[in-house]
């Protein structure tokens, strides 16, 4: 395992300027997981002026959604269900990004306070367990085994952020690993739904290339 600790770079470059649709309508869910402004902020270096929402209809009809979080798992499902949200984001067609703990509720089940999660990946979402490494994962770490092209033009063992003390484990949707004392899912893949649990917004120009290619699938 190898963990670096650096300064955040800027990427700036308008996705525009990468042949992207500039109008495109993105939609970043609204709910009581934080974070969504370190999102929006990252959208508009890349050009992009997203909408920040909790209505079903307006998610729904967005080119892009965005499912970010911090927070805790059961409290976030709970509002997410009082609102009707879990069903929405459940029925979307267009891609959706889920991250941090975006990720971790599109997933069966998790163990933090024992949630039934959206069921849209089948996995556990399971705490770190360890008496040597720090809980939670807190900084850089490097992703490897990278598929698919949320990661064109991201190189082998580049380095993102994350906060994290639950991780999603290792299986055949598995599109990034990353280790902190056991292999697990740095990013998943099924159907329209990607998801890292890394932080895009918070990984310097790596994590600025991740959502720029996420705009153009």
């Amino acid at each position: 395992m190898n963990i670096k600790t650096f300064s955040l770079s800027s990427f700036t470059r308008p996705l525009a300027a990468g042949g992207s649709d500039k109008s495109m309508k993105v939609a970043i869910v609204k709910y009581n997981a934080g974070n969504v402004e370190s999102v929006k902020n990252a959208l508009n270096r890349l050009g992009i002026e997203p909408v920040l929402t909790d209505d079903a209809e307006t998610l729904k009809s967005a080119d892009r959604v965005i499912f970010p979080g911090v927070g805790e798992a059961s409290t976030a499902m709970n509002y997410l269900r009082e609102k009707g949200l879990d069903k929405a984001i459940k029925s979307l067609a267009q891609p959706v990004l889920g991250i941090c703990l975006g990720m971790q509720l599109l997933c069966d089940f998790s163990d933090e306070n024992e949630t039934a999660c959206l069921g849209l990946l089948p996995y556990r979402v399971r705490r770190f367990e360890s008496e040597t490494l720090k809980i939670p994962q807190m900084g850089w770490n490097n992703i490897f085994d990278l598929k698919s092209r949320l990661f064109a033009n991201i190189s082998e063992n580049s380095y993102v952020y994350f906060v994290h003390s639950f991780y999603v484990e290792t299986g055949p949707e598995t599109i990034a690993a990353c280790d902190y004392g056991v292999n697990f899912s740095a990013a998943v893949n099924h159907e329209n739904f990607y998801a890292v649990q890394f932080h895009t917004e918070k990984s310097g120009a790596v994590g600025a290339r991740i959502l720029e290619n996420f705009l153009k699938i």
